[in-house]
C-alpha cells in the first residue's frame, strides 16, 4: 500500500507562525479588535476562513471578516521576503520522495504565498501537488484539504507533517495521523493531547529518526 506524505507548509517547512501573528496582530486592530498577540498564536495553522469568528466572534465576522482577511493578506505579504525555509525542509522532501512516499504540500496559505514558497524551497518539481486555501470551501480544521491533497498524491493512505494543533485535528477529522513538529511554537504535550502519534523538535530532529515514525 503506498503511503502519501503530506506536508503541512506555514511553520513547518517555511518559519512564517509569528509573522503571521503580528500581521493578523495589526489587522484585527485596524478594525478596532484588540486580541493578546498570544492568542491570536493559538490559532495560527488555522484557516482564515474561521480565525476571525474564533478570536471575536460572529458578529466581528459578519460585520468585519472579510475586511480583517484582506488586510491581514497585505500586511503578511510585507512580511514574506524575510521568510526563510526550516533548516533541511528541501531535503526532508528529498528523505520521503527517495522512500517511494508521494509528497504533497498540503498548505491553507493563499495560492500566491503558496508559490513563493515553492520557489523559496525550490520544490515545484520535485513535489507531487500541493493545495491552497482556495482548493476547498472550509479549510483546517476541516478535513477537506487533507482529502483533497490525499486525492493529489493518488497513494492509497497519507501521514501528515505539521507543526500545529490545527494541522492535527484535521488531520484526524480526514481519518489519518500526524507527525508533530515544535517549530510552529506549539508544544508536544498539546499536540500529542490532540492526537500526533510522534513529535520532534525540529526537520533535522525528525530526518534523522525518520525510522521511527509512520513514514519509515
Amino acid at each position: 500500500m503506498t503511503v502519501a506524505a503530506l506536508l503541512d507548509v506555514d511553520g513547518t517547512l517555511v518559519d512564517t507562525n509569528y509573522h503571521h501573528v503580528l500581521a493578523w496582530y495589526r489587522a484585527l486592530r485596524q478594525h478596532g479588535q484588540i486580541v493578546p498577540a498570544w492568542t491570536i498564536h493559538r490559532h495560527v495553522g488555522m484557516g482564515g476562513d474561521h480565525l476571525v469568528t474564533t478570536l471575536c466572534g460572529d458578529g466581528v465576522e459578519d460585520k468585519l471578516g472579510d475586511d480583517i482577511r484582506a488586510a491581514e493578506k497585505a500586511l503578511y505579504l510585507t512580511f514574506i521576503e524575510e521568510v526563510e525555509p526550516m533548516e533541511g525542509a528541501r531535503d526532508l522532501i528529498c528523505d520521503l520522495k527517495e522512500r517511494g512516499h508521494p509528497v504533497v504540500l498540503s498548505s491553507s496559505a493563499k495560492e500566491n504565498e503558496v508559490e513563493r514558497y515553492l520557489d523559496l524551497l525550490n520544490a515545484r518539481d520535485l513535489v507531487d501537488g500541493w493545495t491552497s486555501s482556495g482548493d476547498v470551501d472550509a479549510t483546517k480544521p476541516h478535513p477537506d484539504l487533507i482529502k483533497s491533497a490525499i486525492e493529489k498524491s493518488g497513494a492509497d493512505d497519507a501521514v501528515m507533517v505539521g507543526d500545529s494543533t490545527w494541522d492535527v485535528e484535521a488531520a484526524k477529522n480526514a481519518g489519518i495521523e500526524t507527525i508533530g513538529l515544535l517549530t510552529g511554537g506549539f508544544s508536544e504535550q498539546e499536540l500529542r493531547e490532540f492526537g500526533a502519534v510522534a513529535v520532534f523538535e525540529s526537520i533535522a530532529d525528525m530526518r534523522k529518526k525518520l525510522d521511527d515514525t509512520p513514514l519509515a
